[in-house]
């Protein structure tokens, strides 16, 4: 595309103000400069066009009618570009927070509660990262994240946020109410990779339960903890599962809790970078997740 072939712009724009105004003076007291230099501009612009854009008299300017087409034509063409700047200036600017958590603790606390944040803050656009895998909070893979420990991270603000009880959990389909049957049914283990912490498992339980003839290292095994709920739901056999994750479903009778004992683990944690404790944007997703229903521990 070939360059536009435009007069100076500082030339148009003090035309348009005389113009408007019929009046260089006016026309320089909007500018902030001196009448001279808008007369000065005028003439270099009816020079470069070769054209009379004003009939001069004593304390009036008229337009010519080549004049009054020039006026138009730029009157519209800055009406449209001041538009288009107020515009642009009342566009909000959007924030995004990265959150790093489990995929359990996203899929079965976080999603269905998105809608408080959305309402609160519409500018901020939240990036959940789903992993067991702990990743930096440097800005740029995360900023935040929920992590299950004992809530000592250097350099890190750390909020309790949720206690985190395993429990053996069934369907109820399983008619199972006795500890010593549990041998009788497969075991379901969550096994994730990559972590730093690991949950509470069978063979934990087994140390203080003691069930005659249970095979701690037999049954299904799963590395996302989402997919231990869905087939202990599904009957597919006995779930050691924090009972925190589950209470929609003890609570409507799809899953049971058939017996003891129950395993204390560490619990869940927002935390981020120290650096970022007065941060609006990292305060704002804080203070969301710290209201999520069930969020807050007492």
């Amino acid at each position: 595309m070939s360059a536009r072939r435009l007069p100076s712009l500082s030339a148009l724009r003090a035309f348009e103000a005389a113009a408007r105004h019929e009046s260089a003076k006016q026309a320089a007291r909007e500018l902030s400069v001196t009448a001279t230099a808008i007369s000065h501009q005028v003439r270099v612009l009816e020079e470069a066009l070769g054209i009379a854009l004003f009939v001069r008299k004593p304390r009036q300017l008229e337009l010519t009618p080549q004049g009054r087409e020039l006026q138009e034509a730029l009157e519209a063409a800055f009406d449209n570009i001041a538009g288009v700047v107020e515009r642009l200036k009342s566009v909000p600017t959007r924030r995004t927070v990265t959150l790093s958590t489990t995929p359990a603790i996203a899929s079965r606390w976080l999603l269905s509660w998105v809608c408080l944040l959305r309402d609160s803050h519409p500018d901020i656009d939240l990036r959940i990262h789903a992993s067991h895998e702990p990743v930096p909070l440097d800005g740029v893979t995360a900023d935040m994240a929920i992590r299950y420990g004992d809530g000592r991270w250097p350099g890190l603000v750390s909020e309790k946020l949720i206690d985190n009880t395993f429990v053996p959990a069934c369907s109820p389909h399983l008619n199972l109410t006795e500890a010593a049957d549990l041998p009788r049914h497969p075991l379901i283990h969550f096994r994730p990779q990559n972590i730093v912490v690991t949950p509470l498992d069978w063979a934990s339980w087994q140390k203080q339960a003691k069930v005659p003839g249970l095979d701690v290292s037999a049954g299904l095994v799963f590395s996302d903890e989402t997919h231990v709920i869905s087939a202990a739901i599904g009957g597919q056999g006995v779930a050691l599962i924090g009972r925190e994750l589950i209470e929609d479903e003890l609570k409507e009778g799809r899953l049971v809790q058939p017996f003891g004992p129950e395993l204390p683990g560490k619990p869940f944690h927002l935390v981020y970078p120290e650096s970022r404790r007065d941060d609006l944007t990292i305060r704002a997703v804080r203070d969301w997740v710290m209201t999520v229903p069930g969020g807050l521990c007492p």
